[in-house]
């Protein structure tokens, strides 16, 4: 039978887990600032059609 305990002190992370957890945290902040761009250019665009 598997002890659970033992292996999860055996355990250690993947190095190649932590630079893809990097890469996707720097893409996420890149996403959300591309949405904002995106909104505020659309508020603008809407401001200036009803004038």
């Amino acid at each position: 039978m598997i002890d659970f305990k033992e292996e999860l002190k055996k355990f250690k992370p993947s190095l190649e887990i932590d630079s893809i957890e990097e890469t996707i945290k720097s893409n996420d902040i890149k996403d959300i600032i591309d949405l904002l761009t995106y909104i505020s250019k659309n508020i603008e665009d809407q401001q200036q059609n009803k004038e």
